[in-house]
């Protein structure tokens, strides 16, 4: 293990039993200086106790001599052989109880809008084994009718980062095996504006309101002349409605009273 356990109790006991600089404790502990500096201010870490390195076989005497004599020394952890390949403990990560429940919908989504996940790499991604995966892609799951697809990240099963990393090596791992793959699962792999960008007759929504007044999502003028016509052409005329006699027929009906 490259830092100790406890770093930052290990820190505050340093920091107040040893003349270490600053710089010194933060890099055996993995903090950094100024964190160090708040410990020894009193802002970080209040309440916790120190964690003396020398008792639980972390640190010797004699290196806390040597940082004390030197302030450019860097510390070095004491060898532990019990600790020797704690690091590199392998098997799907630790969900918590409170959303262990969520995993079989956040597997459904991935089956189905990333098939080209193998199982191994969902089971890394959402902590999960490889027979409940099988058994929802196969749809032998005892849930399976109630299960509805949740985006893992949605769910905080896994980090964006590591979703995407997933998905671009299985992409690239079918391409370098001759699988070609369609434009859909080709969008996957890129944002939604340079997806959009892709298609430049696509028409795109404007930003501002001013820009809705004129917007639509067909380019052909025709069309918009055609309609303005029909609409002039289904246009009445009041007059003909009433069916009202002219104004000529009126004055020779006044003439006639008068004679």
């Amino acid at each position: 293990m490259n830092k100790p356990i406890m770093a930052k109790a290990t820190a505050v006991w340093l920091v107040d039993n040893t003349t270490l600089s600053f710089k010194q404790i933060g890099d055996f502990c993995g903090l950094h200086e100024l964190e160090v500096q708040g410990i020894a201010d009193g802002d970080v870490a209040t309440g916790v106790k120190g964690f003396d390195p020398l008792v639980n076989n972390q640190l010797t005497q004699e290196e806390i001599d040597k940082g004390e004599a030197d302030p450019t020394y860097k510390l070095k952890l004491k060898f532990n052989a019990a600790a020797v390949g704690e690091e590199k403990r392998r098997g799907p990560r630790y969900t918590p109880l409170s959303k262990r429940q969520d995993r079989p919908a956040s597997i459904l989504w991935l089956v189905k809008f990333h098939p080209e996940l193998s199982d191994g790499q969902i089971s890394k991604l959402v902590g999960t084994t490889k027979p409940t995966i099988q058994a929802i892609r196969e749809r032998t799951h005892w849930n399976i009718q109630n299960i509805q697809p949740i985006d893992p990240v949605a769910l905080g099963l896994c980090k964006q980062s590591e979703l995407d990393a997933a998905v671009q090596k299985a992409n690239a791992k079918r391409a370098k095996d001759g699988d070609v793959m369609t434009d859909d699962e080709r969008r996957r792999l890129v944002s939604t504006e340079q997806s959009l960008a892709a298609d430049p007759d696509e028409p795109k929504i404007p930003s501002a309101i001013s820009g809705l007044e004129t917007f639509s999502l067909s380019d052909n003028t025709a069309d918009d002349e055609e309609d303005e016509t029909d609409r002039k052409s289904a246009m009445v005329d009041a007059d003909s409605l009433f069916n009202l006699p002219n104004s000529s027929d009126d004055d020779e009906d006044e003439d006639d009273d008068q004679r």
